[in-house]
């Protein structure tokens, strides 16, 4: 298990430094976004190996990063965004979005003569799609809004 941990970290961690030049992040802050993503996709991995679902796990994974980007944010004085948006880019659900895509091309092919699996399948990747991008969004967001408002969210008057 140690073995998959750490090989999944490995290539995590590439895949986010990756996006990272794909997306010209500044040379100083490319370790961080390898940390974030590396850390994120580890600990979803560590926490589906245990038997978490992958749509609990992600949100914790998005939320480590979220974490993790604020402080890198604060370190090498960028914006949170940076790490983020690296950092996730590795946790997208491509598998089951392909899945979705792949289904949906059955079912217009196939008309009204489509199996029930199908339409059993295509409705789960879907739904799997959409929750999994559903918990990095929150993940990586509320770290953000909860430790870099600069206003109060609410106005008070005297």
């Amino acid at each position: 298990m140690i073995e998959i941990l750490m090989r999944d970290i490995f290539w995590s961690g590439l895949a986010a430094l990756g996006f990272a030049l794909l997306f010209n992040v500044p040379r100083r802050t490319l370790p961080g976004c390898v940390i974030a993503g590396a850390a994120g996709h580890g600990l979803r991995t560590l926490l589906m190996t245990g038997g978490a679902s992958i749509e609990g796990a992600t949100l914790v994974g998005a939320t480590c990063i979220g974490f993790l980007s604020v402080y890198g944010g604060r370190y090498w004085h960028t914006p949170p965004a940076i790490f983020a948006v690296s950092g996730v880019i590795p946790m997208i659900p491509g598998r089951f979005a392909y899945g979705t895509m792949i289904g949906l091309l059955q079912l217009a092919q196939l008309g009204a003569d489509t199996p029930q699996t199908v339409l059993v399948d295509i409705s789960v990747n879907a739904i799997k799609t959409a929750l999994i991008l559903g918990a990095l969004a929150v993940g990586i967001t509320t770290p953000t809004m909860l430790f870099t408002r600069q206003k109060p969210a609410v106005k008070t008057d005297p």
